[in-house]
């Protein structure tokens, strides 16, 4: 008969770190639920208060024979018509990239344009968050390398925040401030 061992293995502690980690997990999971469900009022105690007759309800008429908002559908059409022409290009850079009979000089600038395709991308995104984050409810960012474009909408854009758009870009890429155009959407 052996004796055992007191002598704890990487594959125990390992285990040992990993279940205390599931059990954080859940505590913090237990503790985020219960905060939400005490946060969250039931629907028969709101049907129950005097103000009752105030809160919206989303089959009401109002909700149901709403016009649609036409500026809402402008800054819809524009993002899928900027999806498209940029999946268009990046369909057109894999073409060219898988022609096969490329020299190494193109292939080389055909990467860096599809690198730079991706980078435009990426920074067209990263400024819509950031200027939808300062106050504007919606926006559409049209990168092209040189001349940065973008649609904002707003009751009114004053210079303050005609600057702040424009410090905006300019944080995220290197465009001279006469080619930032702003476009206001009511």
């Amino acid at each position: 008969m052996q004796k055992p061992s007191l002598i704890i293995g990487k594959r125990q502690l390992i285990l040992s770190c990993l279940t205390v980690l599931l059990a954080a997990a859940v505590y913090i999971n237990y503790s985020y639920s219960r905060d939400l469900t005490a946060v969250t009022t039931p629907v028969t105690e709101l049907n129950q208060t005097d103000d009752a007759a105030q809160i919206p309800h989303y089959g009401d008429t109002e909700f149901v024979n709403a016009e649609p908002d036409p500026s809402a559908d402008y800054f819809a059409q524009a993002r899928l018509q900027k999806t498209t022409s940029r999946d268009e290009a990046v369909q057109t850079l894999q073409m060219i990239m898988g022609g096969g009979d490329l020299t190494q000089e193109e292939a080389v600038t055909t990467a860096l344009d599809a690198a730079e395709v991706a980078s435009l991308i990426e920074h067209e995104g990263t400024i819509e968050s950031l200027i939808k984050s300062q106050g504007f409810s919606d926006c559409v960012v049209y990168l092209d390398g040189e001349t940065a474009k973008v649609v904002v909408r707003t009751d009114g854009l004053d210079a303050a925040g005609a600057a702040l758009i424009k410090q905006t870009i300019l944080g995220e890429v290197s465009i001279a401030p006469e080619n930032i155009r702003i476009f206001e959407v009511r």
